[in-house]
Formats: C-alpha cells, sequence, structure tokens
C-alpha cells in the first residue's frame, strides 16, 4: 500500500499488505542458532528431533519468526517523504504454533494507529505470521516504529 506521511491516521485499522511466502529451511534456522547462540537441539538436531512424535522434525526458533517481521514488512507500507524512522519496540508477542523447517511463512500487517510523538508518527502494526497450511498463525506482535518526515 502507498501513503503519504501526513495521512498516516487515516489508514488506521486497516491491513496494509501481505508479505509473499518464505521457506523456513534448516540453513536458515542454523544461521540463527549460531547468531544467538542458541544451539537447542530441537532447533539444530534433525535426527533427534524427527524422533520426537509431536515435534516430527526441527522447528524454527520463536526469535526467528520474529525477526522475520522487518525483512518481510519490507515494501508492504510504502510511505512518501519519510525522512528517517527506527524500531521502537514490540508489545503483546505470542508464539502460537512451532514452525516446522521446510514450511513456509508470510507477514499480514494492519496498522493499528499512527499517533503524533517528538515531531514524527508512532506506528503500532499488528503483525501476523502466519503458516501456509494452518489457520492459526505461527505468530502475532504488535509492533512499533517512530516514523519522521520532511
Amino acid at each position: 500500500m502507498d501513503a503519504k506521511f501526513a495521512e498516516l491516521p487515516n489508514l488506521a485499522g486497516q491491513e496494509v499488505g501481505v508479505s509473499d511466502w518464505l521457506l523456513i529451511d534448516q540453513d536458515r534456522v542454523n544461521m540463527f542458532a549460531d547468531a544467538t547462540g542458541d544451539h537447542q537441539w530441537i532447533h539444530i538436531d534433525v535426527e533427534r528431533a524427527k524422533a520426537v512424535p509431536f515435534l516430527g522434525g526441527t522447528i524454527a526458533h520463536g526469535y526467528l519468526t520474529l525477526s522475520l517481521v522487518p525483512f518481510l514488512a519490507a515494501g508492504l507500507l510504502n510511505v512518501s517523504g519519510v525522512t528517517h524512522g527506527i524500531n521502537y519496540g514490540s508489545d503483546k508477542v505470542r508464539f502460537l504454533q512451532m514452525v516446522h523447517v521446510g514450511k513456509r511463512v508470510r507477514l499480514r500487517q494492519k496498522l493499528i494507529s499512527a499517533e503524533p510523538k517528538s515531531g514524527g508518527w508512532l506506528l503500532r502494526n499488528e503483525m501476523t505470521m502466519e503458516l501456509e497450511g494452518s489457520d492459526k498463525p505461527a505468530m502475532i506482535a504488535e509492533t512499533l516504529s517512530l516514523i519522521f518526515g520532511a
């Protein structure tokens, strides 16, 4: 969706976009484990995870799922007139189901609000990470961004 900086409050309550699907593969999970130091076997030991009935294979880290939000959200809401912005945090992050390696996810973004703050807009978004083939999302997070215009 395209929007002008000054018109952001008018979009509150609207879905602003849905990303393409992204495959969660073992290489991505292993790289995340290496980057964060979280080498729990449910993420990286394929054979051991396959042997556990409720797992059936390795799963992505919950924080890997959350960390994909900026990448998948890029381009969903294109705001003209923005000079810069910062990540302002997250509220109400919930991991609702496991993301198994080999599955695909996509992001659905809804702008909850755009409130004036520090000369810019504080954007509150509902980010829903959908899991292909499931009615139940993998994750729902409320994210905050502070953006500034010219």
